[in-house]
């Protein structure tokens, strides 16, 4: 029998509470489907910071490291500045556990909560790969004469060989192991951001010669957003840089269902992978148990995918995608007809 370690940073805001609905579903999935697990909690976050004013203490990354897979509540703190805890936390483990995939599905389970109208399910079930190490958020750049009338803000994109080169061919892996359509998207913009895209572009089609059973195809990052709204039905999975990425995820989300069920996973496919509801910490539900955990749920499903328990992942989304259809009257909090806690006790009762 399997057994895993799995760190869990319950976080900020409602982290904590969709974080418990997370471990609900895993406590009952592992008895179904016959592994072991263990979990040991860390205190990352804005209470922590609030306290001792660290962020994260020196030997957080090499902690986790020690773990088979991380599972994120959120980061986020009212009393907090923005910025510090998530280029602290977020963005320094991303980094520093070298979790360069950004994995985002965006999966229609309910039209009834789809803001696009005559959409159906088998409409929006597409796959966003990000780049999640580099571009902008490498946070290279300068000010120069600040402060003054003359002042100039320089912000670099910073785009490897390397770096692009290992997204890309996660994403064609990706494409040819769970894709149904074998359709790969580059998402850029070539015709104004004429070096970084002609890095990606090249690397793209000749990655793609590898890959002769994958179809490919190249869209503008404007047109994107504008054919998740038109035609999102033409998607199947998308690879495309940080900034990018971190967008169009969004409004994935949103014609998704919205927040509330949008799952993610920061991956690194040869160490430790974080999961974690793209929401953030929601603080002014804090403590209500009205938040929707589905996305949680959700990630815990993406968690278990990743370390090779497919059977359960699949049982967890399926469980989630008939409470969505059968039980709840919206995916936004406080509407859902049921408390946070008792919509994880549907899935779990409905776990098959």
């Amino acid at each position: 029998m399997k057994n895993y370690k799995i760190a869990v940073i319950p976080g900020d805001g409602t982290g904590p509470e969709v974080v418990d609905e997370g471990l609900k579903v895993l406590e009952a999935i592992a008895e179904k489907c016959d592994f072991k697990y263990e979990t040991e909690s860390f205190d990352f976050g804005g209470e922590r910071y609030l306290k001792t004013n660290e962020v994260l203490p020196e030997s957080a990354v090499e902690d986790l490291k020690k773990f088979d897979s991380i599972f994120l509540g959120a980061i986020g703190h009212p009393d907090v500045k923005a910025g510090i805890l998530e280029k602290g936390i977020l963005l320094k483990l991303r980094f520093d556990l070298d979790q360069y995939i950004n994995l985002r599905p965006v999966t229609l389970y309910d039209e009834r909560f789809c803001p696009i109208k005559d959409k159906k399910p088998e409409d929006i079930n597409f796959t966003v790969v990000r780049e999640n190490s580099e571009g902008l958020y490498k946070g290279l750049g300068e000010f120069q004469n600040k402060g003054t009338a003359d002042e100039v803000a320089i912000q670099t994109s910073y785009n490897t060989r390397k770096g692009v080169e290992r997204c890309l061919r996660y994403a064609f892996d990706y494409t040819q192991k769970y894709s149904k359509k074998k359709m790969l998207t580059l998402c850029g913009k070539t015709n104004v951001l004429t070096y970084a895209f002609d890095l990606w572009e090249r690397t793209f089609y000749e990655v793609a010669k590898e890959y002769p059973d994958i179809k490919t195809d190249y869209a503008h990052v404007d047109a994107t957003t504008m054919w998740f709204v038109k035609n999102p039905e033409w998607f199947d999975v998308i690879v495309t840089d940080n900034m990018f990425g971190d967008i169009i995820t969004d409004l994935g989300a949103m014609i998704q269902g919205g927040m509330g069920i949008a799952a993610g996973g920061n991956i690194n496919p040869n160490g430790v992978s974080m999961f974690e509801p793209i929401g953030g910490s929601a603080p002014k539900y804090t403590g209500k148990n009205v938040i929707n955990p589905l996305a949680a749920i959700c990630s815990v499903g993406m968690l278990l995918k990743e370390i090779g328990e497919i059977k359960a992942s699949e049982m967890v989304e399926t469980s989630a995608k008939l409470v969505v259809r059968e039980k709840l009257q919206s995916l936004a909090a406080g509407r859902m007809g049921y408390s946070t806690a008792e919509v994880g006790d549907l899935v779990v009762k409905n776990l098959k």
